[in-house]
């Protein structure tokens, strides 16, 4: 549902039986979008969230924890030096305009009392936050021009022009089907049209709670509407109003009885908001990292192509050897002669006859030498090519196993470790680097592995190349049994033995938990390598995840 101005005033209606009479404390800026003010009152403490993300804008409490940069924004220093301390002595709200103005009471240079405001617009992409004195003269906001708005400091604040008609202003029913000439189109976007502060979202959630069609409503049905639309609005005042989830969504209703939780409105509209901010991040954080990786595929991808390229040529090596040798073998016979080409016998096939192209514009001599140039430098680069490709194999291997931990990662906290992966195998050396979630370190619970208990066994699976080595290398003990599906990404699976005999249906499940996590986990019969810890090693400067074991079974799945 959106946050629109049923939902905003019933916020609002919670924070004004709350935080009047709150002292200022401190006011953060987060991010460019996301103003906290520190309230603290009665021995309790409250951080209003000002949030002017145009997806996500909102006014409500927060409990939820943000980063803030090691140096405040401009704006933020402002609200500092005007708020600071100050009281915070009303909060109105204008109609169902999505509009609340926060008036704080302060001392001038002269200890007058005088007051100032912070009027928050909750707009979408228009949204915005405005410091003014007593006067409504703009001190400054955040942003300075919204739409056609200009912001500035020194004009005065005049509140956004809308058409729309006040839904509080209604007498009765026959007002309401005064404005809103029904025509039997969608109920929806009709009152969301002509009334303020009505979103379309609340008044489908409406028709499905009162069980209304949302087109071609008969009189008698748009009336219930019109009623229900009215008991909402003034349930809150008595507190009768409650937020519900709905899949993705939210939406109001009246609650059944008055609702005794303090401060429910805020909280839920903070666990919500919440949450669907960190999915956000989240999925905006994945995609990327996947297009950063991906580039860094391609590009190996490119140079494996070119190395076996290269290497299609050196097949030809051998036989420049060849034809090198034969030539020389037979110069008393065409010495200083230029020639297209020459047989001569192949004195390592049986002397059969053997024909060699030549380059006629040099002699028989020089085209010896040519070839046995082309066969040194095709040797040479065999051998470099050769390496390069190893090397190129467990690159595009590496980049792999982090697509993979990448598209299987839940949390914020799993990518923020394989960014810190990243940075460490230099692979975003030199890149920008990628936003991660605001949220602050205590917030972010230390990543434990994936932990299974089977057959009275405890078994452990990494998530990330850095947790598989802890898994494999510092966590497991020698006697402990290593699963890895063959030669595809996956966890390192670990299975604690504390040296107890382990049935072979037990390693079967752990086999299983191998392929759950791995790319291989839609597949079928797949092979599973195991051997105890102590036949596990990392080569040295290998890259995080990987490593070498032998003396291993393999089990299929």
């Amino acid at each position: 549902m959106a946050f629109d101005g049923i939902v905003l005033n019933s916020v609002v209606h919670e924070l004004q039986q709350n935080i009047i009479g709150s002292k200022v404390n401190k006011v953060y800026q987060p991010t460019k979008n996301n103003v906290i003010l520190d309230l603290y009152s009665m021995g309790k403490k409250f951080n209003l969230n000002l949030c002017i993300e145009p997806k996500n804008c909102r006014l409500n409490l927060t409990n939820h924890s943000m980063e803030n940069p090691m140096q405040a924004p401009s704006f933020c220093m402002l609200l500092r030096k005007h708020l600071t301390s100050s009281k915070l002595i009303n909060i109105n709200t204008f109609d169902l305009e999505r509009i609340v103005e926060l008036e704080f009471e302060t001392f001038d240079e002269f200890d007058d009392v005088i007051t100032k405001k912070i009027i928050i617009e909750i707009m979408a992409g228009h949204s915005n936050i405005i410091l003014v004195n007593s006067s409504n003269k703009i001190i400054d906001s955040l942003r300075h021009v919204v739409a056609t708005r200009e912001i500035l400091p020194g004009k005065t604040y005049a509140v956004p022009e809308n058409n729309k008609n006040s839904f509080l202003l209604l007498n009765d029913f026959n007002d309401f089907c005064s404005i809103l000439q029904y025509d039997g189109s969608s109920i929806d976007k009709l009152m969301s049209d002509k009334f303020i502060g009505i979103s379309q979202s609340f008044i489908r959630h409406a028709i499905q709670d009162i069980e209304l069609p949302i087109n071609n409503l008969p009189n008698d049905d748009l009336e219930k509407l019109y009623n229900y639309t009215k008991e909402v609005i003034n349930s809150i005042e008595k507190n009768s109003i409650k937020l519900v989830n709905d899949e993705n969504d939210f939406y109001i209703t009246i609650a059944t009885s008055n609702n005794s939780e303090e401060l429910s409105l805020n909280n839920f509209i903070d666990d919500w908001y919440y949450k669907k901010e960190s999915n956000e991040n989240l999925t905006n954080t994945k995609k990327s990292l996947l297009n950063t990786i991906s580039v860094l595929l391609k590009k190996f991808a490119k140079r494996l192509e070119n190395i076996d390229s290269k290497l299609n040529e050196c097949k030809n090596m051998d036989t420049y050897r060849l034809y090198g040798e034969l030539i020389t073998s037979n110069l008393y016979k065409y010495n200083n002669m230029n020639l297209d080409n020459i047989k001569v016998e192949n004195y390592y096939d049986n002397n059969s006859l053997i024909d060699i192209p030549l380059d006629k514009s040099i002699n028989v001599n020089k085209n010896a030498t040519r070839y046995f140039k082309k066969y040194n430098k095709l040797k040479n680069a065999f051998s470099i090519v050769s390496v390069q490709k190893k090397e190129t194999e467990l690159e595009l291997k590496y980049i792999e196993s982090i697509i993979y931990s990448i598209e299987n990662s839940n949390t914020l906290s799993e990518l923020e470790d394989i960014i810190a992966e990243l940075h460490e195998s230099n692979i975003l050396k030199n890149k920008k680097k990628i936003k991660t979630s605001k949220r602050t370190k205590k917030d972010n619970s230390i990543i434990e592995p994936l932990k299974y208990i089977i057959d009275g066994f405890t078994i452990l699976a990494g998530k990330n190349n850095k947790q598989n080595d802890i898994l494999s290398l510092k966590i497991a003990n020698n006697s402990d049994i290593w699963f890895h599906v063959k030669d595809v990404q996956g966890s390192h699976v670990i299975l604690k033995t504390e040296n107890k005999q382990v049935d072979y249906s037990t390693l079967e499940k752990c086999a299983k938990i191998a392929v759950e996590n791995s790319k291989a986990k839609y597949s079928s019969n797949v092979a599973v390598d195991y051997c105890e810890v102590k036949y596990v090693k990392k080569p040295s400067g290998a890259k995080p995840g990987m490593v070498i074991y032998t003396n291993y079974k393999t089990i299929f799945v």
